[in-house]
């Protein structure tokens, strides 16, 4: 499916494109006004989409590898409305805020924040993988008073001055008429309730901020600035909302020997002009141990040599993997011995047809008629 299509907008599209396209889509697919047999799915779809295209992380993994690659990367891409979904008005409310649709009630459940981690792991286990005992502080209920913020054995009571909605309105004189202005409660702060005996283990707060310790099993595969989703790992929600999520953020260390690039990994080889020239054996270290590589006669500098199947597994699908990419670098000696030095006098011969004597400077020359 292609997400741009579902909305009707262009993979051009600002935030405020996708907002207004949602909206339209919305009223027009969701099934309390569609009452045809796939509205659901595609409301399902609707909300995929949506959710995608207005995170920049996920969209920019989307536009370059597709759905596939959101999966990969460990995002569950099931979308907003894969446990179901409200009617049309309190869905607007949760999206877009009030638009003048019937207000949402404020005790309701809250989904809790997301939260983000970063750790940094080294390149050998990005490649094959690594279980790793992560920490974090985040809000977990609190165990006291069940999340209610009231200490046990009361409860909170509905906020007298709001009645329970958690906003007032306030109708003032004009010249130009009546102005109604609706704004949060001053006393609830907008929940709707108060608590008159607040709990002594939360203050009330109905949360406490705890440290957490999290095995986090990083697949194979993964790169620098990898994103994983650790469903429902984030902080507590509100009236029994569900938790939030947690985002880790993989850091790969660079390899002093490895160069990667995508799923390839590339390492160079010098050899000297002799193993060039006549092909030889060559054993060298690569991510599954040392293999030996053909170095082909005649070989030049730059060339290269592929060794299949033992670069970096692809992401979920760890029985495949890239290649290692062998840069060939033909070293030119520098410092000659005496033997080296007769022997590359004797090539040269060969080569050029004429002895390196030939090779005398014209002062030499002009020396030797003098002579």
């Amino acid at each position: 499916m292609d997400y741009y299509e579902i909305l009707g907008v262009s993979k051009n599209a600002d935030k405020d494109e996708i907002k207004g396209a949602f909206r339209r889509k919305a009223r027009q697919y969701h099934p309390d006004v569609n009452k045809s047999h796939d509205a659901e799915e595609k409301f399902k779809e609707l909300g995929k989409a949506y959710e995608t295209l207005m995170d920049e992380d996920k969209r920019a993994l989307y536009d370059r590898y597709g759905e596939d690659g959101l999966r990969n990367a460990g995002f569950d891409n099931g979308g907003p409305f894969a446990g179901g979904f409200g009617d049309l008005n309190d869905i607007f409310n949760s999206f877009f805020g009030n638009f003048g649709f019937r207000q949402a009630d404020p005790n309701a459940p809250q989904r809790g924040d997301d939260l983000r981690t970063d750790i940094e792991i080294e390149f050998e286990e990005a490649v094959f993988g690594v279980t790793r005992e992560i920490k974090i502080d985040h809000l977990e209920l609190c165990q006291s008073c069940k999340g209610s913020g009231a200490e046990p054995g009361s409860s909170p009571i509905t906020c007298p001055t709001c009645g329970g909605s958690g906003r007032v309105q306030q109708t003032t004189q004009t010249i130009l008429g009546h102005f109604t202005q609706v704004t949060t409660c001053p006393d609830c702060h907008g929940s709707g309730q108060k608590i008159n005996n607040p709990c002594k283990a939360c203050k009330g707060y109905g949360r406490i901020e705890k440290e957490k310790s999290i095995e986090l099993k990083i697949p194979a595969g993964v790169d620098n600035g990898s994103k994983m989703r650790i469903s429902q790992e984030g902080d507590a929600g509100k009236n029994g909302g569900q938790s939030g999520d947690l985002y880790v953020v993989l850091h790969v260390k660079q390899s002093d020997y490895y160069h990667r690039e995508g799923f390839n990994v590339y390492t160079k080889l010098e050899i000297a002009p002799s193993q060039a020239a006549l092909g030889d054996e060559v054993t060298i270290k690569t991510l599954d141990g040392e293999k030996t590589v053909n170095i082909h006669a005649g070989s030049q500098n730059g060339d290269d040599v592929r060794l299949k199947g033992v670069g970096v597994p692809f992401l979920g699908k760890s029985s495949q993997r890239g290649d290692h990419i062998v840069i060939i670098e033909v070293k030119i000696p520098t410092n000659l011995t005496e033997e080296e030095k007769q022997l590359y006098k004797k090539l040269y011969e060969i080569n050029t047809k004429k002895t390196h004597h030939d090779k005398e400077s014209f002062i030499d020359k002009v020396k030797g008629v003098f002579n």
